[in-house]
């Protein structure tokens, strides 16, 4: 969409969401969570705040749909990394200035609040470093403070990473996480994104087309008689970290489930036997065509949800049955 284009209320930046997809290694797209009342602020009346965003910073940038029922929507930002962190600036100083009672934490100086980048769960740990390191020098640097949420959100790889401080130390702390990761860019690919009202079909339309057919991937069917069997010649590999409480639960009992996400997908799964860090956490690597290896971690995360979801309602359970 053009940059003078008329209130951008569609989800104009939606083809660019992938997370980070770097062309030429220079290009940063980062996405945040903001309230439905917030991108109205950064919109504004007829497009004109985003239009003059874009132009300021030469970034492209625009809001998701709103969504029935939904109070957050999605905001996304593509261009250089300097470009983006300047845009969530400008974005933070509007949101402050049409809130006046915006979280304040500080009376003193200029006043802050916070923004909530989603970042892919394989890319944290480029961001928060070894031992945290990474992420207490990017706070110390820009002055900003950074909190890390622990769970991917509903049906996505993405978790949430809160940015607070004034525009300005936002801003810092972003040009910095946009560096470490676009160093680590290759981590990144194959996140499913998250989008506000996830849990119903709709996600997985538009993260995984094929997620919702029967046999959604022909490869792995046998080749006709006298047909060439040749591989597929586009093979990628991609690594995803799954904590270990939860590898059981993928793997299955006898390794049933796992066999299955393999047969439904056509990729090749393989599950490191030690954690690869002091996370704890154990490293799946699958080997597959681009499609076959998005619709395996789209099975992936469906099973890890699943599982999530059965420890919350057996607590809740336990919690009623000491209460009787």
């Amino acid at each position: 969409m053009p940059s003078d284009a008329p209130a951008p209320r569609d989800n104009d930046s939606a083809p660019q969401s992938r997370s980070p997809s770097p062309a030429g290694g220079e290009t940063l797209t980062l996405r945040a969570l903001v309230s439905t009342k917030d991108a109205g602020v950064i919109i504004g009346k007829a497009g004109k705040n985003v239009a003059e965003l874009r132009e300021q910073t030469g970034v492209k940038a625009g809001v998701s749909k709103v969504i029935p029922g939904v109070h957050e929507r999605v905001l996304t930002v593509t261009g250089s990394v300097e470009g983006v962190a300047k845009a969530y600036s400008l974005i933070v100083s509007q949101l402050v200035s049409a809130s006046p009672s915006s979280p304040v934490m500080s009376p003193s100086s200029s006043p802050t609040t916070a923004i909530r980048l989603l970042i892919s769960h394989n890319l944290m740990g480029s961001v928060i470093g070894r031992n945290g390191l990474k992420i207490k020098a990017i706070q110390d640097s820009s002055g900003a403070r950074m909190v890390a949420s622990k769970d991917m959100l509903p049906q996505s790889t993405e978790r949430i990473v809160e940015v607070q401080g004034s525009s300005d130390s936002i801003g810092r702390a972003i040009e910095e996480i946009g560096r470490c990761l676009l160093e680590d860019w290759e981590r990144g690919v194959g996140t499913v994104l998250f989008h506000p009202g996830a849990g119903d079909e709709r996600s997985g339309r538009r993260t995984h087309p094929t997620g919702r057919r029967s046999n959604g991937d022909v490869r792995r069917t046998s080749p006709s008689p006298g047909s060439p069997s040749s591989p597929p010649t586009n093979l990628r590999t991609q690594n995803i970290s799954i904590p270990s409480d939860m590898v059981g639960c993928i793997i299955g009992r006898n390794g049933t489930k796992i066999t299955e996400i393999r047969r439904l997908s056509g990729s090749k799964i393989s599950i490191a036997k030690e954690p690869h860090d002091e996370t704890g956490e154990r490293m799946f690597t699958i080997v597959g065509t681009p499609e076959a290896n998005e619709k395996a971690l789209f099975l992936l995360y469906n099973q890890l949800e699943s599982e999530k979801e059965r420890r919350v309602g057996r607590d809740q359970q336990q919690q009623e049955e000491m209460q009787d």
